[in-house]
C-alpha cells in the first residue's frame, strides 16, 4: 500500500508529515519510522508526524515518532510544520481559510494552539513552563523544588544546569562559546544521565544580549538537530530564571532564529517562526 507524505522543515528541523485523519492510530510503526527517517536508505528526517482525528473537542491530534523510533510528548518545530500541513490538507478539501487561523491540537503534552500567520510564519501558544523537578522529571533535587543553576557532573566536568519542561524535558546550561561545545560527544552523556529517568533534551546557550541568545541542541531521540522549538522556549525561560535574558528574545539556532516570549501576563510561552514545505512523495 502506498502512503502519501509531505516533507516539511522548521529552521532545518525536518519532518515527514502524513495525513492520518482516517485512523486513530499512526499508520506506521516506530520501526517503520526509523527506516523512513534514515537519510541514506529512506526519505531522511528528524521524525515522522501523523495528523490524526481530534480528541476531547480539538481539531486534530498530533503524534510523532523520532528518528530512533521513540515518541516524544511534543515538538515545537514539528507542530509549526503540522499547522502548515493541515492548512494544505483543508484547502485540498475545499475549505476556505483566512489568515490568521488557529488550530487546536491534542498532543501528549496537552492542548497546543498553532496560529497560522501570513508569510509562512506560525505563532504557537506553547503553554506554561513546568519548573518543578517532579514535572521535568529529574532526581537532581526534591520533586517539589526547582532546578536552577544546579551542579551536574557530566563527562568529567561539572555543569550548572537549569531544567524546564515544555511538555517534554529540557536541561539548559549556559556557556561562553556555544560553537566550542563538542555536541556529538557530550549530547549522549546528558541524554542518558541517571538524573533524568525519561532521558533529556539538552540545550547549550550563549547569551549575546538580553534579547538575543545563541543555542545548540542535542535532542532526545534525534541527536544533533538544526533547531528545536520546545528547546528554544525552555532556554528563554531558563535565561529569565537565571537573570540573563529579557522575557522576549530571539533564540538563534543553527537553522535560523525563533521569536520567543514568556508572557508575564499569563505565564505562557509563545513561539513564532517559519515552517516550509520541501517536497511530496509516497512510501511503498
Amino acid at each position: 500500500m502506498a502512503i502519501k507524505f509531505t516533507k516539511y522543515h522548521g529552521l532545518g528541523n525536518d519532518f515527514i508529515l502524513i495525513d492520518n485523519r482516517q485512523q486513530t492510530e499512526p499508520c506506521l510503526s516506530p520501526e517503520q519510522a526509523i527506516k523512513v527517517c534514515d537519510r541514506h536508505f529512506g526519505v531522511g528526517a528528524d521524525g515522522v508526524i501523523f495528523a490524526l482525528p481530534g480528541q476531547d473537542g480539538t481539531d486534530y491530534t498530533m503524534r510523532i515518532f523520532n528518528s530512533d523510533g521513540s515518541e516524544p510528548e511534543m515538538c515545537g518545530n514539528g507542530i509549526r510544520c503540522l499547522g502548515q500541513f493541515l492548512t494544505e490538507l483543508e484547502r485540498l478539501d475545499n475549505k476556505a481559510l483566512a489568515l490568521p487561523h488557529t488550530y487546536s491540537i491534542h498532543t501528549l503534552a496537552g492542548l497546543i494552539k498553532p496560529e497560522l500567520q501570513p508569510h509562512g510564519q506560525v505563532k504557537v501558544d506553547m503553554g506554561e513552563p513546568r519548573l518543578l523537578a517532579g514535572e521535568i522529571p529529574t532526581t537532581l533535587t526534591g520533586a517539589d523544588d526547582k532546578v536552577i543553576n544546579q551542579s551536574l557532573p557530566v563527562a568529567n566536568q561539572t555543569w550548572l544546569v537549569t531544567c524546564v519542561s515544555m511538555g517534554n524535558p529540557h536541561c539548559i546550561t549556559f556557556v561562553e562559546d556555544v560553537e566550542a561545545i563538542p555536541l556529538e560527544t557530550l549530547g549522549p552523556h546528558f541524554e542518558h544521565h541517571s538524573a533524568f529517568p525519561l532521558r533529556i533534551n539538552t540545550e547549550f546557550i550563549q547569551v549575546i544580549r538580553p534579547d538575543y541568545l545563541k543555542m545548540r541542541v542535542w535532542e532526545r531521540g534525534a541527536g544533533v538537530t538544526l533547531a528545536c522549538g520546545t528547546g528554544a522556549c525552555a532556554s528563554l525561560v531558563a535565561a529569565v530564571l537565571t537573570g540573563q535574558s529579557d522575557r522576549q528574545a530571539v533564540v538563534e539556532l543553527p537553522g535560523g532564529g525563533l521569536k520567543i516570549e514568556w508572557s508575564e501576563a499569563d505565564n505562557r510561552v509563545y513561539m513564532t517562526g517559519p515552517a516550509e514545505k520541501v517536497f511530496e512523495g509516497q512510501l511503498t
